[in-house]
């Protein structure tokens, strides 16, 4: 029989659907967390990342050391003491006599003191700052120098790389070429000495510390 008007049946209705049971907004897939970000995130988590930018066949020597338990041996073969500056006045007098060698035209230096603020980290074993001091009605800005306390108990190579590279920073206020030139003009084997300080701070973070 054909379907008329009459005959044919409305649609049977949709059943409500309940709050719990709503349509949910979807999902923005850009923000999910992939296991390349993982990866990355670990990387960065790693100590390893002090030596990030280094060919990989030296980066896989350290970790090689790392994973024998040997890091700390190694490093004592190259440097088996620690220097005996202790004190601000030491610091000062020996950062001193590098500018004196090497800056003696640079802007005078008001203060070189260690700091026990500044924690251990390829970006912050140092900082070189100016301090804007009012002295009368006049204001003047004085260069300082902040060594962490840390590099106390380090091998004086090391301490003296780092100091270095703050003095370099009274000329040059970027790390560029001419940085660069200027660190290696005042420490010959500055490039050496600061992939040394590199493995140090591994070894520090992963618990293999010589010293």
């Amino acid at each position: 029989m054909p379907i008329t008007k009459k005959t044919a049946k409305a649609p049977p209705k949709m059943p409500l659907k309940s709050p719990s049971q709503s349509l949910k907004p979807k999902m923005d897939m850009s923000k999910l967390i992939t296991s390349d970000d993982i990866k990355k995130q670990q990387s960065e988590r790693s100590a390893m990342r002090y030596l990030s930018g280094y060919q990989p066949h030296i980066v896989n020597q350290i970790q090689s050391l790392v994973d024998s338990n040997k890091l700390a041996e190694h490093f004592l073969q190259r440097y088996p003491k620690i220097h005996e500056i202790r004190t601000d006045k030491a610091l000062y007098e020996m950062t001193i006599a590098i500018k004196n060698a090497h800056m003696r035209q640079s802007d005078p230096l008001a203060k070189v003191v260690f700091d026990e603020k500044i924690n251990l980290s390829h970006h912050a074993l140092g900082l070189h700052s100016y301090v804007n001091r009012r002295q009368g009605h006049k204001v003047k800005a004085k260069n300082e120098i902040r060594i962490s306390s840390r590099l106390k108990h380090t091998p004086f190579e090391l301490l003296q790389m780092v100091v270095v590279h703050e003095l370099a920073h009274l000329r040059e206020k970027e790390h560029n070429k001419a940085f660069y030139q200027l660190c290696t003009f005042m420490l010959a084997d500055y490039h050496q000495l600061e992939f040394d300080m590199r493995v140090w701070l591994v070894a520090e973070e992963v618990g293999q510390s010589p010293y």
